[in-house]
This record gives structure tokens, sequence and C-alpha cells, in this order.
């Protein structure tokens, strides 16, 4: 004669309502939206300010295609960087004299050891940075850093009044 399966399924049973809820983790439909809590992608860092040596882009790379892809013009305020994002305002300090001028990154670079920023020609006169000098020790503060979402401008923390 059989047994009936009914005190085995109910033991089944009492063992699956008595497991934590911790047990496994609850899954999200992939159709489903995101909860309400969950966080936005969170914007790049920039960083608030950066002190060090400043050089100029020599004469060979006037009319050559930047990192923008426009020609390095040594007349305009363009500068390089390698960790403010192409199309921020920066005002670069010459910390040896005071003079300020403000510049737009549109390269990448410098790619010399210790050196944050290369300024165009023009840009690296405004600060007294002269050719026979080669460095300048400078402060670079980002004044607006644009954003990936459509073209928006954060405004840095240089822009307001202290």
């Amino acid at each position: 004669m059989r047994r009936s399966p009914t005190p085995l399924l109910a033991a089944l049973l009492a063992a699956f309502l008595a497991w934590p809820a911790t047990a496994a983790p609850e899954r999200q439909d992939a159709r489903d939206p995101p909860a309400a809590s969950a966080k936005k992608k969170a914007a790049p860092k920039v960083p608030k300010r950066q002190v060090g040596k400043a050089s100029f882009y020599a004469k060979m790379f006037n009319g050559r295609k930047m990192a923008n892809g426009k020609p390095m013009n040594p007349n305009d305020d363009n500068a390089a960087s390698r960790t403010l994002p192409l199309g921020t305002k920066a005002l670069v300090t010459n910390l040896e004299n005071g003079k300020s001028t403000v510049v737009t990154i549109e390269d990448r670079g410098p790619y010399v050891g210790g050196r944050i920023v290369d300024l165009s020609p023009a840009s690296a006169k405004d600060i007294g940075l002269e050719p026979k000098q080669g460095l300048a020790t400078v402060e670079v503060v980002p004044l607006e850093v644009p954003q990936p979402d459509a073209g928006s401008v954060k405004v840095g923390d240089a822009s307001t009044p202290p």
C-alpha cells in the first residue's frame, strides 16, 4: 500500500514559508522602471583647483588640429589640459607675478611630467610667461565646465564672489 504524499508536501511548504526573506535578493523585472530612490548617474569629477607648471605651445603646433578638431591659433585664448573637459573656461594665474587670463580648454596635454597646462603663445604672454622662461608656476581654476547633458554649463567656484 502506498503512503499519501500530503505529509511530505506539508513539510516542504512549511520549510519554504519559514525561509528567511534575505536568502535571495529581490529581482526587478527589466520592464519595470527603476525605483524612485535610485541615484542618478554621477557627473564626472572635475578638479576645483590645480597648482603646477604651465608651458606654452611651440611654433610647430601653429595650425595643427587640436583635440576639438579646430586648428591651433597662437593668437587665441586656447589651452591644453589632461584633466579638464574640452570646452572648459578656466582662470590661469601666474603665481610668480599675479597676472591672470581666461582660457578655453581645446586640446589634451601637456604630456611632460609636472606640467598641468599648455597655453597658446597669446595666453602665455598675458600672464607674463616669456619664451626664454619656458615654464611658470600657475594656478588653474575652472570657471565654466560643460556638462554631458545636452550642452549645459556648470558654473565653477571661481565665478562666484568670495
